[in-house]
């Protein structure tokens, strides 16, 4: 038995070959613009060696099937039409191109061919908005086509069944979803574009959805819709093409029954853990409150402002705004010709409630968006890759340690890469995993080798703490001709910060998820005297992360800026005078860290810092003036004034004074 099939690396088009192969007799020639990804598809398949690659094209004239292939297709038995544009948000040329003309193309060559059985995939979608029931003898019953998917699906079953050249049959299956065995899907389209929300719905309750679960969520009557799974089509096709006296007619290859869209919801729900809704608003209350619904909507949907805005929404919560209208079906599909033949074959279609969960499953560990977004099972930091920059000392090591601790990998950036594999090394020692990487990030061919480094390495970046930095206490009278030092503040806590985080982006970005943790400052907040190029470069990154944050939330792309107060690490050991302040330690700002990436909140400070923000709102003139007072009070190190004779003493020198502000506002950069 010879085929040709068109489609044949389609979802669909995958599970019929299988079905096909599995007659010992079948030699099957594809026709296909890539016989390298038919190869691909369908090299997991039993007798795959019985395919052949016909190259080819629907849009073609004659296909584009050269004239020694016809030849050697002469008489073929049957010829399979499943390639098509499946797409509800495809244009009208595009599905015309494909469904239409594609239709008549293949028409043309089964006739030059002399085939036996012309079979003809179309779609329910023939039946537009037809209300009522609709037999599978039923065809043009004056029905609205509401889209151009619906319209050039009708116009290509219109061609098949006005030509006589070679027998034909029809096949018109509903929704196609996964295998309800495996759940095997490629592509997300019809109860697919409910997983989402109803996985986020899940996740944002946690441990009271049980609760919530238990009280279900009133909603009048949704409509109706038709689910068949795959394998329950593939087999369906496989019997009817090769059943004797069908020829001439076409078959509903859908579920049992209409299926409530409510039912869907909730079969889906239950797997997901998210809570259900209840169908008990009465019909007669429902109707006219459709009604009226549906009429204000046409009257809003008038409104071109409105309209954008609600395709905006539809967007952002994963459904196309072509595919709306279309989620449910006034139509009532008879299938009783296709039962009446399927008899005694043991094939029919399951309810949808019974392999639901397979769906689910399936889809949430191949399909969803952003299943990267989901922590492992020991905790958020399980698994995850957090790229930290300064990890060699201070604060970046002890967050490193404490991020492998918790099953997370850190990749410890640093320009010291002694240093660093030290770290590594108390981390493997440990029984964690780690990489190090050195790296100046003011550097852009140093950082772009990172980045390639490190997704050649981990595959991904997960999350990244910008940790590295540089600050320089001056105050300006003493900084008129050092504009270097703004230059050297920028290049490192801006520039570097910005370069780095804009190489991970596009990465997080295909993946769904992301986190940056910004180590900024109190004096941000507070803005300490002296410090107008350290604080002016973390103001910056503070700003860049506020705006970025906005653009990138649907990519699932957040950001944390720590206002972090005084700590003792390497970077303060140049200002003697901090000796004598009170700060804190590098394992209290990790622990500040880690919070960070563990809740991923938007900012994480002290009520020292929010205090001295408040009152830069409130009284910002009371506030320069006591601050002017901390300008007298702390003088500028022997460092900043070039006396290093002097370093020895300053710390002396401090006034009591001074002393006292250091310990009542304690953290401040003074």
């Amino acid at each position: 038995m010879r085929y040709l099939v068109t489609g044949a690396t389609g979802f669909l088009g995958r599970h019929v070959l299988a079905r096909l192969l599995a007659h010992p007799d079948a030699e099957i020639s594809c026709l296909v613009r890539s016989p390298a990804r038919l190869a691909a598809r369908t090299g997991d398949l039993a007798g795959h060696q019985r395919l052949t690659a016909v190259r080819g094209d629907l849009t073609v004239d004659g296909l584009g099937v050269s004239e020694a292939d016809a030849d050697a297709l002469a008489g073929v038995d049957h010829v399979l039409h499943l390639g098509a544009v499946y797409d509800m948000t495809a244009s009208d040329a595009a599905n015309r191109a494909a469904n239409v003309e594609g239709t008549r193309r293949v028409i043309e060559l089964a006739e030059r061919l002399g085939a036996g059985l012309l079979h003809h995939v179309s779609s329910v979608a023939v039946a537009g908005d037809y209300p009522g029931r609709f037999t599978e003898a039923d065809f043009d019953a004056g029905q609205h086509l509401g889209s151009p998917y619906h319209a050039t699906k009708f116009a290509a079953e219109a061609l098949v069944r006005s030509q006589a050249g070679v027998p034909w049959r029809v096949y018109r299956p509903a929704i196609v979803v996964g295998d309800s065995r495996t759940g095997e899907m490629d592509k997300v389209d019809g109860p697919y574009y409910l997983l989402p929300s109803i996985e986020a719905l899940s996740r944002a309750l946690g441990p009271a959805a049980p609760a919530v679960r238990a009280v279900p969520i009133p909603v009048p009557d949704l409509g109706a819709t038709t689910i068949v799974p795959v394998d329950y089509v593939a087999d369906a096709m496989d019997a009817l093409m090769h059943t004797d006296g069908l020829d001439g007619r076409a078959f509903h290859l859908v579920s049992p029954r209409p299926v409530p869209l409510v039912e869907v919801y909730n079969a889906l729900a239950e797997a997901a853990g998210a809570p259900r809704l209840a169908q008990v608003i009465p019909e007669t209350v429902a109707r006219p409150v459709r009604g009226l619904a549906e009429r204000a909507g046409e009257l809003i949907g008038r409104v071109p402002e409105v309209l954008e805005l609600r395709d905006a929404v539809l967007t952002e919560i994963g459904i196309p705004p072509e595919v709306l209208p279309h989620m449910s079906f006034r139509t009532v599909f008879d299938d009783t010709e296709t039962r009446a033949a399927l008899a005694g074959t043991g094939i029919r279609c399951p309810e949808f409630a019974d392999y639901a969960p397979v769906l689910y499953r399936y889809w949430r560990a191949h399909l969803d968006p952003n299943r990267a977004r989901r922590p492992g099972p020991k905790g958020p930091l399980d698994g995850r890759t957090v790229m930290i920059t300064g990890a060699s000392s201070g604060i970046g090591r002890e967050t490193a340690l404490r991020v492998a601790a918790e099953g997370g990998i850190p990749l410890l950036v640093a320009r010291r890469g002694e240093e660093l594999e030290k770290v590594r090394a108390e981390i493997e020692e440990s029984g964690g995993r780690a990489s190090a990487y050195s790296c100046d990030i003011t550097d852009p061919d140093s950082v772009d080798a990172l980045v390639s480094a490190a997704l050649a390495d981990h595959g991904r970046v997960d999350m990244l703490v910008n940790n590295a930095g540089r600050s320089i206490r001056r105050s300006v009278r003493l900084s008129y001709d050092r504009f270097h030092d703004y230059e050297r503040t920028m290049a490192i806590n801006y520039f570097g910060a910005v370069r780095l985080t804009l190489a991970l982006l596009p990465s997080m970005s295909r993946r769904r998820f992301g986190h940056i943790v910004n180590i900024s400052s109190i004096g941000v907040q507070t803005n300490p005297p002296r410090f107008s190029a350290y604080l002016g470069s973390k103001a910056a990154l503070d700003a860049f992360a506020r705006v970025v944050a906005s653009e990138t939330y649907g990519d699932g792309i957040t950001f944390t800026t720590i206002h972090m107060p005084l700590v003792r690490t390497p970077m303060i050991a140049p200002t003697n005078i901090y000796r004598a302040f009170p700060t804190r330690s590098p394992e209290e700002a990790a622990d500040m860290v880690m919070d960070a990436l563990r809740r991923r909140p938007k900012h994480i400070g002290t009520p020292l810092g929010t205090a001295g923000s408040l009152a830069y709102t409130l009284v910002p003139r009371l506030t320069d003036a006591l601050l002017h007072v901390a300008f007298r009070v702390f003088p500028d190190s022997a460092a900043a004034r070039g006396d290093e004779a002097s370093a020895a003493t300053e710390m002396s020198a401090l006034s009591r004074g001074a002393r006292a502000m250091a310990r009542v506002l304690p953290g401040i950069h003074w």
